[in-house]
């Protein structure tokens, strides 16, 4: 250890916990394992092969894509903003028509759960 400086100074990591800013909207544990649950049993049917996450001011949004070319599948919006209202959960499809708003994530999920019950009796 000849030659290193001792008492160097500790910075925090930026972004704060986890990676995300005080303003910015994010998933927690439970939500993010709900999504990944469907998306990993969607790559298992075949449905999807890649995803993408942005975490904004106003949104979370967790997208699946088919191909990784492709525009996404499904996207699912966190808008915690619109709770009070028509609730924070949005489900899209593959062209941005939106498929369910809800309250509960499980609800807004359960069309593609749905789906996903058909391609496995395909």
């Amino acid at each position: 250890m000849s030659g290193m400086k001792q008492g160097g100074t500790v910075l925090a990591f930026p972004g704060g916990r986890g990676g995300l800013r005080a303003d910015q909207v994010g998933f927690d544990r439970q939500e993010l394992q709900r999504i990944l649950d469907l998306y990993g049993r969607m790559v298992a049917a075949g449905e999807w092969r890649d995803y993408a996450m942005d975490f904004t001011r106003d949104a979370a949004v967790f997208a699946a894509f088919r191909r990784a070319a492709e525009r996404p599948q499904a996207r699912v919006e966190k808008r915690p903003a619109l709770r009070a209202k028509q609730g924070m959960w949005t489900l899209f499809g593959e062209h941005g028509q939106v498929l369910k708003r809800g309250h509960e994530l499980a609800g807004v999920l359960a069309p593609m759960e749905r789906r996903l019950l058909k391609s496995v009796d395909d």
